[in-house]
């Protein structure tokens, strides 16, 4: 007779779920004994790094991944990367040992107390089936979840013992519809407005490139002769960064971002939110006047925006159906912006300094995973991207992230065929929160190249404090740490890079690697502006 763990299995293979990530936990061996060889179990050394593996990993493949946590420490050890996770609409199944159902009237140790409210708000759906025969079909409803628009993670919790309990019949296998269509008739709306304007600018966000509509972004800019921003802080590129209508990315304060649209009659926001602040900076959302437009898969996203009339739909489907839709306006196109001011190479580096060398040396189908906030504006002014699926980073703001991110996307490219080149830019600060992912890159011989702008400090924090006028915050300072001795523990290959010809030699001998390397770069202290 087939138990739940056997019908379990069966359905992750008709899925195609056959990669599970994690941190293997007494509660979770009862379904991981005799894992099956045509699966691949994904080790981390902290459940922080195995959600941010699967998440980079989902976001390559286009698919739902699996992470498989130890009961209530675990995930609440995974919360930070959850939450990123729910913030990147990236679809993963969450699953989670729980006690013996015999016991759980007495909380034994390990026992998930209230489990499906642990890692509430930031999961579609969570369950603990209340039999061991709905394991399966509880499954099947998870995947449903996590991948229909919005998507986002969802959790279950699975008692140890009940894998071995004889299975219902298998539930069936279902298909769900991942898009949808915008309503026609609020589509024209949108149409005849954008025909009207004056002086039309597009926002574009990340799910311009998680629908792959890049072309249909290139396509309306171009009918409409419009200026396109980056919409701020954003966690993947949505529009070429070489074409001459991209202006760069917005500020991620209200006054400043109202500013750099002023002039524009109407702000068309496709695949953001309206809009994503992080400094209180008032002002107002859109320049005095202005219409804006918003168009976003998600009704919450379109509910909470504080202006604007919104269109809900796909990304990609809404782009392509303007781009047929609407007529070529009669104006010219928009001014390109100046190139950023050249730098000098003297050493320790600047920050524009080592991304400039950086985009020098960038291989032309390389993928980029980036957690150095405090650098982000030189990196975003140096380096630029004109293939999608070439930026990632994180859209909670939660730092932890990035670095299992870009080993699990640097697997997703090996496990694909894609073979993309994966460079990960991790701030010395941010390297330390999930810093045991190297591990399973070493453990992988992933070809990943991490590159660290070492400055000692959380620049990004000193910068809040100068901006709010907060002095003498403690804990802000980060001197003694061997970021070589740490990556050499690992297992990883390093070396310090000083100047722009070290990296250059450095990348060339990384690229071509079998497995990951480390570099990191001191640069200047100097306290950019926040804003």
């Amino acid at each position: 007779m087939a138990t739940v763990r056997d019908t379990t299995y069966e359905l992750l293979r008709a899925l195609g779920m056959t990669t599970v990530f994690g941190n293997p936990g007494s509660t979770e061996e009862p379904f991981l004994h005799a894992f099956p060889d045509d699966f691949q179990y994904v080790h981390a050394l902290h459940e922080a790094s195995a959600v941010g593996m699967a998440d980079g990993y989902a976001q390559v493949t286009g698919r739902p991944a699996h992470v498989n946590l130890h009961t209530a420490p675990g995930t609440g050890n995974a919360m930070g990367n959850i939450v990123t996770a729910w913030h990147n609409r990236t679809p993963l199944i969450v699953t989670a040992g729980q006690q013996t159902r015999q016991m759980l009237l007495l909380e034994p140790r390990l026992t998930a107390r209230r489990p499906t409210e642990l890692p509430q708000p930031y999961v579609k759906w969570a369950y603990e089936p209340v039999r061991a025969q709905d394991v399966p079909a509880s499954l099947m409803r998870a995947y449903a979840t996590a991948i229909q628009p919005p998507a986002g993670p969802v959790f279950l919790s699975l008692p140890l013992d009940d894998w071995a309990q004889p299975a219902d019949p298998p539930p069936a296998v279902r298909s769900v519809a991942t898009r949808f269509a915008p309503d026609p008739q609020r589509l024209r709306q949108f149409v005849a407005a954008l025909t009207s304007a004056r002086s039309p600018v597009m926002v574009l966000g990340a799910a311009v490139d998680r629908a792959d509509a890049w072309d249909s972004a290139v396509a309306v800019a171009e009918r409409l002769a419009a200026p396109v921003w980056s919409a701020p802080a954003p966690e993947r590129t949505a529009f070429p960064e070489s074409h001459p209508h991209f202006q760069g990315v917005l500020p991620y304060a209200a006054g400043p971002l109202a500013e750099r649209l002023h002039g524009h009659d109407t702000v068309l926001v496709v695949g953001a939110p309206v809009f994503r602040y992080y400094p209180h900076v008032p002002g107002d959302t859109v320049p005095e006047g202005a219409r804006l437009l918003h168009v976003t898969d998600d009704p919450e996203e379109a509910a909470r925006a504080p202006v604007g009339d919104s269109l809900l739909g796909d990304a990609g489907l809404t782009l392509a159906a303007l781009a047929e839709l609407l007529p070529s306006a009669d104006r010219p196109p928009p001014a390109a912006p100046p190139d950023p001011p050249p730098v000098e190479d003297s050493l320790p580096l600047s920050a524009d300094a080592l991304f400039a060398a950086l985009a020098r040396y960038w291989p032309s189908d390389g993928v980029l995973v980036q957690e150095s906030p405090s650098n982000l504006s030189a990196l975003r002014r140096r380096l630029r991207f004109s293939r999608p699926g070439s930026y990632f980073t994180m859209a909670s703001g939660g730092l932890g992230y990035g670095l299992p991110a870009a080993v699990g996307i640097a697997l997703a490219q090996r496990d694909t065929g894609q073979h993309r080149p994966v460079i990960a830019v991790i701030g010395d600060g941010s390297f330390h929160y999930s810093v045991q992912a190297l591990w399973t890159a070493a453990q992988l011989r992933l070809p990943l190249v991490v590159v660290v702008p070492v400055n000692q400090q959380y620049a990004i924090l000193k910068a809040f404090a100068e901006l709010k006028h907060t002095p003498g915050v403690p804990g802000l300072d980060l001197p003694g740490i061997d970021v070589s001795a740490v990556a050499r523990g690992y297992g990883c290959a390093t070396a310090v890079v000083e100047s722009p010809d070290q990296l250059s030699e450095a990348l060339d001998v990384a690229l071509r690697a079998d497995g990951p390397t480390v570099l990191p770069v001191p640069i200047r202290t100097d306290i950019p502006p926040l804003l």
